[in-house]
């Protein structure tokens, strides 16, 4: 595998990160200081926490032994790592963080282009190839920048690049219910999705009991965590697959606690 073979996946990130910052470009310093629908953490910390990861990944590709030994520091400490993370960088200002963030995106892009594409990653949760690496900044962006859209009232309009988000969050069924401590699941889930333009997304057994269809924005906000599956007009049928919407996370780390259903 050339790494050339990776380049579309690296543009993809590209252009996730050109929408976010389009959106903080526009943001006043008070807006910077908005709380979002993540609890506890402002449009700030949304962004600290992504050029702070985008950092320590660019770290696990260049230096994967100091990455280990940084990660088992911060992650010995608590679960709440993240959060730690978001106060230690508080001091701040948007205009900081937003270079910050488009500094650190564009070296873990290049940095991307440089690494063997066989390699296989460390963090916090289980190692990962490159190309899951790359898929997973571009979940994480999309996801936060769902946040700070939310917060500032902007309809995003959604891509094609909503595939690789409900890639990852599918592939991470048995990780979301081994970080809640429960049993995987033997039976097979069928998801079909319909894409901003018009395609059907399709994952597992056609003929599969436990199915979920919808849109792909829907069914990503609730991988993401991002909103509660009754928010959404996603279809679920079988009890396996609503066990899994239940606790579906696309992201690593511990169980997240999901987002309460929106007050009508």
């Amino acid at each position: 595998m050339m790494a050339t073979d990776l380049r579309p996946l690296r543009d993809d990130l590209a252009a996730e990160s050109d929408a976010l910052c389009s959106i903080l470009a526009d943001l006043t310093p008070e807006q910077w200081l908005l709380p979002t629908p993540a609890a506890g953490w402002t449009i700030a910390d949304q962004v600290s926490h992504l050029a702070y990861f985008d950092d320590t990944t660019l770290m696990s590709l260049v230096n994967p032994e100091r990455f280990r030994w940084e990660a088992t520091a911060l992650t010995a400490a608590g679960d709440d790592f993240a959060d730690r993370v978001a106060v230690e960088h508080r001091g701040l200002t948007g205009e900081q963080l937003l270079d910050w963030f488009r500094t650190s995106r564009k070296a873990l892009i290049a940095g991307y282009g440089d690494v063997d594409p066989a390699a296989r990653l460390p963090w916090y949760g289980p190692d990962m190839g490159v190309a899951s690496s790359i898929t997973a900044r571009l979940m994480e962006t999309w996801a936060h920048t769902q946040d700070i859209a939310d917060t500032v009232g902007v309809r995003r309009e959604p891509t094609s690049r909503l595939r690789h988000v409900a890639h990852i969050g599918i592939r991470a069924l048995r990780y979301s219910f081994r970080v809640n401590g429960l049993a995987v699941p033997d039976a097979p889930i069928r998801v079909d999705l319909a894409g901003p333009d018009g395609d059907i997304w399709s994952w597992g057994p056609v003929d599969a009991v436990d199915r979920v269809t919808g849109t792909a924005m829907d069914f990503c906000l609730v991988v993401t965590q991002r909103r509660h599956r009754d928010d959404t007009a996603l279809a679920v049928t079988g009890d396996t697959a609503l066990a899994w919407i239940a606790i579906a996370q696309a992201f690593a780390g511990p169980a997240g606690p999901g987002r309460a259903r929106e007050v009508r």
